[in-house]
């Protein structure tokens, strides 16, 4: 299966999607708590698709999801955002995000979103 970045502020937030990505079936190669490190772990790694979070310190995730689409314009990134940010899932797939998902997660939202984003 694919090899998965997690980036999210919250280590809570980042063990749940984990969970969810190892138990269906993909190997989470890296984490990053703000989109800074994001940007940087996404050069190092080069994982099949990231899951990126909108609101976190240092860098914003639109910001990171511009910045990594720049080196890479075929980046796979699925959002993940808190209920009341639709404005902002919007800008996100602007800038490049292939789909999102809200939290809390259900895994097999997560999953679908995924299988979506990798075709």
């Amino acid at each position: 299966m694919a090899k998965i970045l997690v980036v999210d502020d919250a280590a809570f937030m980042r063990m749940m999607i984990k969970d969810i990505l190892v138990k269906g079936g993909h190997e989470v190669v890296g984490e990053a708590e703000n989109g800074k490190i994001a940007v940087q772990k996404y050069q190092e790694l080069l994982p099949d698709l990231v899951t990126m979070d909108i609101t976190m310190p240092e860098m914003e995730g639109i910001e990171a999801v511009r910045e990594i689409r720049k080196t890479n314009a075929n980046a796979r990134i699925v959002m993940c955002s808190a209920m009341g940010q639709q404005g902002m899932v919007v800008q996100a797939i602007q800038a490049g995000a292939r789909d999102f998902v809200v939290k809390p997660f259900q895994g097999d939202r997560v999953l679908e979103a995924l299988r979506k984003a990798l075709v």
